[in-house]
């Protein structure tokens, strides 16, 4: 069974006008040129019609069935298979630097800024599979999780297994996480280099100066879109821990350096967002995944299968046996 069958010479179809016409004439010239006589009775010849002469009829048919299929056999049917190959030919390498301080269990966002964060995080990741993508974390130090990579289901595990523990020291070195992510992307040879460098409140800590790090990732030309994550007013924020290891809460200002933010996102090309809901979050990075976009290369294979040969063989044979019985069979037959 033919399917998804196309046609390379769809023009040979008008010869199909052709057919009504050899029909008509087929019947016109049959007319004219059969012979006559005349009798006074025609009782004898009633039951000596020849099978013979009903069927000579057929070697019409066979004609126009053959004239049928050499049409349809010059319009070249196929079916093609068509497979496609992509290639990424300008990847990006993308590293997030993300904020894991005691201040993002605050609140103001559901269930609480990590966990948002790490769902929002991790849809953008999977949204990437053409980019290679690593994963820094920081507080008053930073260390890098996840080294760049093409694996996608590894930074998004690392993302899934965020947690704040006494690992790092508490505080927030924005310097010092900023320094560690470009420390990931300074050899790279993409053709753009991102960090997505996200806190949610004051540089407090660190042994290197978020300007110092801006102008680092400057140099290497590593464009940094930075992210203030925390709502307007007050919030929850997490300020000791009760006997049971529970965190008691209360309500504080949120403290975000949106200036210095704006500053290290200006001077590399970047952006400054501000999160104040899981909705603006899911949001930014959106518009981030929009505006880093990867150059991608589709090759497409054509397999095509000529299908004529079958209606040239039958438009052959019906010709040929259409010919072999008007040379033998009805060669003196009137």
């Amino acid at each position: 069974m033919m399917t998804n069958v196309t046609f390379l010479n769809p023009g040979f179809f008008w010869l199909f006008l052709l057919i009504p016409i050899a029909i008509a004439w087929y019947f016109w010239t049959r007319k004219t040129q059969s012979a006559t006589l005349k009798m006074s009775s025609l009782q004898g010849f009633k039951n000596s019609k020849s099978v013979l002469a009903k069927l000579k009829p057929a070697l019409f048919v066979m004609r126009i069935l053959a004239l049928s299929a050499l049409i349809i056999a010059m319009a070249r049917p196929r079916t093609v298979d068509i497979s496609s190959q992509t290639k990424t030919t300008k990847g990006i390498d993308i590293v997030l630097a993300i904020d894991v301080s005691s201040s993002m269990l605050a609140k103001d966002l559901k269930p609480n800024r990590m966990e948002a964060l790490k769902e929002v995080a991790s849809n953008f990741v999977e949204s990437r599979p053409n980019d290679r993508i690593g994963l820094v974390l920081y507080a008053g130090e930073s260390y890098t999780k996840v080294p760049v990579t093409s694996d996608k289901a590894v930074v998004v595990n690392g993302l899934k297994g965020i947690k704040f523990d006494n690992v790092l020291q508490d505080g927030t070195a924005i310097g010092t996480g900023l320094a560690t992510a470009i420390n990931r992307l300074k050899d790279s040879k993409a053709k753009s280099k991102v960090i997505i460098l996200l806190t949610d409140g004051v540089n407090n800590s660190g042994t290197i100066e978020p300007e110092t790090a801006s102008d680092i990732a400057k140099e290497f030309g590593i464009k940094v879109y930075t992210i203030g994550l925390g709502s307007n007013g007050m919030a929850q924020y997490p300020y000791s821990i009760a006997a049971n290891g529970d965190f008691i809460f209360r309500m504080m200002k949120v403290e975000i350096d949106e200036q210095l933010m704006k500053n290290i996102a200006k001077n590399t090309g970047g952006k400054y967002f501000r999160a104040s809901s899981n909705s603006k979050l899911e949001t930014i990075y959106n518009e981030i995944n929009k505006l880093e976009t990867t150059e991608i290369e589709e090759l497409k294979f054509y397999d095509y299968d000529e299908k004529y040969r079958p209606f040239l063989i039958f438009a052959g044979l019906l010709l040929l046996l259409e010919v072999g019985l008007r040379n033998t069979v009805y060669r003196s037959f009137i």
